[in-house]
């Protein structure tokens, strides 16, 4: 009979992937990589666009110029200026950003960014924005979500129980870390569209966990009639039965991402979709690991802590031990192995015993 396929034992519940056994591993893999970000925050910081530090946007076709030569130029008008291309193709563009504070200078120094790159004055796009906006978008983004946060977890405590909530929220957490320490890492410019990704993020890292969940639970209240397991090996096997529909979930939400991250930004230069793209698929690829790696295992560890699981796993590790075969093993000890005879050879074959010689019978007078 042949054996199953990985595919089949997929879609039909059927593997055995072992996801609470190991989650120290799970959790000091996060851990590093959220340590590595926190560090790179504190030292670093984020690039922060100009929408939070404010200044002034110019984007110009290349023309005759490029990264270097345009900054030379900017530079020599005694402004520190930040230059990169964006677009590729006949799109392809330079954007520099500096800080100006006078309308006059933003005039003369677009005139200096057309002469460099050898095109009308018209060609040459110009955004001003002040520092007090970009700080009104972070107030209501945290606002938003605080009031996210208090709301999931209303929800979850009411749909299942506080720890499944405490776990989610703590799922949130790390896609948040990991997705703001990445950032800090590579230099990934923050925009308004980085912002609104997050908060998506999140809303999608929660519905992959409801998944896993609503599985758990289910399995949970059959396991308290029925017993026979431990909770964290229920909650291993809830997973794996779900393990092909979060698969499924987390792969059909981040191709359409990355095709928007590679035809929109590289291809049609759209710098928006770029920011919005690159933090959405960051965050829904952290979400799809914290949900399977992160969520469940901890709440397995909140859960076996309660009494009637905790003794349920003594009497499932009772059972085990009775049910296990005894190991029997010789030990040779040195007083037996003194006290043997020396070894003479093979021993000689018995000899026969000697032939029985037959008696004769006395003779017996005759009785008078």
């Amino acid at each position: 009979m042949s054996t199953p396929s990985i595919w089949h034992k997929l879609y039909n519940g059927e593997t055995n992937v072992e996801f609470i056994g190991r989650w120290k591993l799970w959790f000091a893999l996060s851990g590093l990589l959220i340590l590595v970000g926190v560090g790179s925050l504190t030292t670093r910081g984020l690039n922060l666009g100009i929408e939070f530090e404010g200044g002034v946007s110019w984007q110009v076709p290349v023309g005759d110029s490029d990264v270097a030569s345009m900054r030379g130029v900017v530079e020599g008008e005694g402004l520190s200026a930040t230059v990169q291309t964006v677009g590729t193709g006949d799109s392809e563009r330079l954007r520099i950003r500096a800080q100006v504070e006078d309308d006059t200078d933003v005039a003369s120094i677009s005139e200096v960014i057309a002469a460099e790159a050898g095109v009308a004055l018209d060609e040459v796009t110009v955004q001003s924005v002040s520092e007090s906006w970009g700080d009104e978008i972070s107030s209501k983004a945290q606002r938003a979500l605080i009031i996210f946060l208090l709301l999931v977890t209303l929800y979850i405590t009411l749909r299942f129980e506080w720890k499944m909530a405490a776990a989610t929220v703590l799922a949130l957490a790390h896609d948040v870390l990991v997705t703001v320490g990445l950032y800090s890492i590579f230099s990934f410019e923050v925009t308004p569209a980085t912002v609104v990704a997050i908060l998506t993020i999140l809303g999608f890292s929660i519905y992959d966990g409801i998944v896993v969940f609503d599985r758990i639970d289910e399995n949970a209240k059959a396991l308290a009639i029925a017993g026979g397991r431990t909770y964290s090996r229920m909650v291993n096997d809830s997973m794996n039965e779900v393990l092909m529909r979060t698969l499924n979930t987390s792969i059909t939400a981040l191709l359409p991402i990355l095709s928007l991250l590679v035809l929109g930004s590289l291809v049609m230069g759209a710098t928006t979709l770029q920011d919005f793209s690159l933090a959405l698929f960051i965050g829904l690829a952290a979400g799809a690991y914290s949900s399977i790696f992160i969520a469940s295992p901890a709440l397995a560890l909140l859960k076996e802590r309660e009494e009637r699981w905790r003794q349920m796993r003594e009497r499932v590790e009772r059972l085990d031990r009775r049910a296990a075969p005894p190991v029997t093993a010789a030990v040779e000890t040195p007083s037996a192995v003194s006290a043997a005879p020396p070894d003479r050879g093979p021993a000689p074959p018995p000899s026969a015993p000697p032939p029985i010689q037959a008696r004769g019978r006395k003779k017996q007078g005759r009785r008078k």
